[in-house]
């Protein structure tokens, strides 16, 4: 019932919507056919727009050039729908995948509107350019502006999921890292548990050549020692199985300890100090392997990316375990020029430590320097299961980069390289809209006043020096220059006997000169204010 409840909301979201929508774009009809005067059939017109309306909204989901399409029809009837018209070219553009349509869609309606205007109704030049550009700035330029914000929805969109794959793409590596990590420390199990099995199986077949074993005893070495083998060859299959193909052999040479790995890297040059008691340096098992990796990776790095900087190298054992420190200063000369590194050593040695039941943090440090800091739990008090436990591991920031290997993942199964280039993709599609946004109105304003500029001053225009040599008392058919159309009275500007030119004023070619006759002959003539 719970989960009901909560799916309510989500269920009635657009229905609320749309209703709030039709509410808005049917208040200036409602309100010019509720006040008076009332026309007959007044009723019936607001019904059928409000059904107009109705249709136009619930189709503009699914079908959004349609419900444009039906606000421009019912324009025709009620130029209340002009107020409707910017509101679905919007949503148009904003819910519209492909742009062709809509294109369409606009010449059809400027086609359908020149025809009906110009040629059936007759309709003035100025008529038609008005309408024309309401359809422009009503009609084009919101759909251009939802068709922008349908592209930057999906650069936003492509950008999120370039994040996801790059993430994925990180987990993807870290993980490989780990296992690699993982198949190194097998095979040092292997190489070390299979000489002990070796020794164990030897000296079992030593035990079973006895002369003074009786014969009971000598059968039961004899299983031992075959089942030592046995159980050698099944250790040797098994890692096998694990080690990774053509993979590094371990590094780490026999019975070599962190004070010999110090004692190399002095002789090779670098200033190292050992700080800790001796019993320190000896540590068994996965313990002692992952000390000697954590010595060994810092000095590496400090060798790589701070030459000539002082290292100390810090072993610290209490009742809890043991905690190894490296630590070293700021190179005195800057690092040496090297590629970019991915992270991948302290990831391994994060992952060498964590399987030894530990914790590594690595960083830099305020003065400029680099730590490296790993807690070991010694044998006799790590977790059962051989250190083998869950413990998080914190590695921060090296000296070439940042590293999180263990980043959220979400979203689809995208390589990195098909969401780069998904991304680019709409981000080209976001920079053609946009300016698609901005030059195209202007544009076509431009050429809608081309178009209109000569229709309506064909025949119509008067030049100023023509204008001045008029002579008051002329007849009309002398005077010289005069154009042959006149042009349609400025709104309230209409007088009996006079006609009205223009200048040629650019783009509105508004009414400039007026010339008043009376029986056939110029009375006055004056220049109309602008």
């Amino acid at each position: 019932m719970r989960i009901l409840d909560r799916s309510v909301p989500g269920r009635w979201r657009r229905p609320l919507l749309d209703v709030l929508l039709w509410a808005v774009v049917a208040a200036p009809i409602a309100a010019a056919r509720l006040s008076p005067p009332y026309p007959r059939f007044d009723v019936a017109l607001l019904l059928g727009s409000l059904a107009l309306l109705a249709v136009a909204v619930a189709s503009a989901r699914r079908w959004p050039l349609v419900g444009l399409l039906l606000v421009v029809l019912g324009s025709l009837v009620d130029g209340n729908f002009v107020f409707a018209i910017p509101v679905f070219s919007y949503l148009s553009g904003r819910r519209s995948a492909g742009a062709a349509p809509a294109a369409v869609l606009f010449g059809v309606i400027a086609l359908g509107g020149t025809v009906l205007n110009l040629g059936l109704l007759g309709t003035g030049a100025a008529t038609w350019f008005l309408l024309a550009s309401v359809l422009l700035f009503a009609g084009v330029f919101p759909w251009l502006v939802g068709r922008y914000r349908r592209q930057q929805q999906a650069l936003t969109d492509a950008g999120r999921r370039h994040v996801e794959a790059l993430t994925r793409e990180r987990r993807g590596a870290a993980e490989r890292i780990r296992l690699r990590e993982r198949a190194r420390i097998a095979e040092e199990m292997h190489d070390s548990l299979g000489h002990d099995l070796s020794l164990i199986a030897l000296r079992a077949a030593a035990l079973e050549l006895a002369d003074d074993l009786a014969p009971e005893h000598r059968t039961a070495v004899g299983e031992l020692r075959a089942s030592v083998a046995a159980a050698t060859e099944r250790l040797h299959g098994i890692i096998g199985v694990l080690r990774e193909e053509g993979g590094p052999a371990g590094v780490r040479p026999v019975g070599e300890t962190v004070v010999d790995l110090v004692v190399g890297a002095r002789e090779a040059g670098m200033a190292v100090r050992l700080d800790g008691p001796t019993d320190t340096v000896e540590l068994p098992g996965l313990t002692g392997s992952a000390a000697h990796q954590v010595v060994r990776e810092a000095l590496t790095n400090a060798a790589r990316y701070a030459p000539g900087a002082p290292v100390t190298v810090t072993l610290a054992r209490d009742r809890n375990g043991v905690e190894v420190r490296v630590r070293n200063a700021s190179a005195p000369a800057g690092p040496l020029p090297r590629p970019a590194s991915s992270g991948s050593g302290l990831l391994a040695l994060a992952e060498r430590v964590r399987l030894a039941g530990g914790v590594l943090d690595a960083g830099p440090r305020p003065d400029g320097g680099f730590a490296v800091r790993a807690r070991l739990p010694l044998p006799a008090e790590s977790h059962s299961g051989g250190g083998w436990s869950g413990v998080p591991v914190a590695v921060g920031a090296v000296t070439d980069g940042t590293f999180d290997g263990d980043a959220p993942v979400g979203g689809g199964p995208e390589r990195p390289a098909d969401a780069e280039r998904r991304l680019r993709e709409a981000r080209r599609r976001a920079r053609r809209s946009l300016l698609t946004a901005l030059a195209a109105p202007a544009g076509l304003a431009l050429v809608l006043s081309l178009v209109y500029y000569p229709v309506a001053t064909a025949g119509t225009v008067l030049d100023e020096s023509t204008y001045d040599r008029m002579r008051p008392g002329t007849a009309r058919a002398d005077l010289p220059g005069l154009p042959r159309r006149q042009l349609a009275p400025p709104v309230g500007g209409a007088a009996p006997g006079c006609e009205f030119y223009t200048d040629g004023n650019f783009p509105l070619a508004e009414p400039t000169w007026r010339l008043c006759f009376t029986d056939g002959r110029l009375t006055s003539k004056e220049r109309i204010a602008q």
